[in-house]
């Protein structure tokens, strides 16, 4: 019975910060989204939907995956410290995927204002 409640809180404890970062994820990139696309809004609102979809797909999975144990759980200690790994490498994998993400997104946005991140070369007269 140990091991069901372990599994059950995990679920619930992950797919609930998985859905509470894609949801602010979707509602604060929006703005960035629409600029990275030149105000081209339908195109962002669309982009973004998909990679809401994406990242449900992707943490959903990993979740169900890391489900299983062969850790033996005879107390509550045990419990909280496999949780604590399987739920931290979530959370790491959600910043690792937000960063990515970032990351694209500000290389496309450095790309379609002009900015770069070298400088310009020097001229000679």
């Amino acid at each position: 019975m140990i091991v069901a409640s372990c599994y059950f809180s995990y679920l619930v404890i992950s797919i609930a910060l998985t859905v509470w970062v894609a949801r602010t994820l979707h509602r604060n990139g929006r703005v960035f989204l629409v600029d990275a696309f030149h105000g081209n809004e339908a195109l962002a609102d669309s982009v973004n939907q998909l990679l809401v979809v994406g990242f449900y797909l992707i943490n959903i999975g990993y979740i169900a995956l890391a489900l299983k144990t062969t850790d033996p759980l005879s107390n509550v200690r045990q419990v909280i410290e496999l949780e604590s790994v399987k739920i931290g490498v979530v959370l790491l994998i959600l910043g690792a995927m937000h960063f990515f993400n970032i990351l694209v997104f500000a290389k496309m946005r450095s790309r379609s204002t002009g900015f770069s991140s070298a400088p310009p070369p020097p001229r000679i007269a």
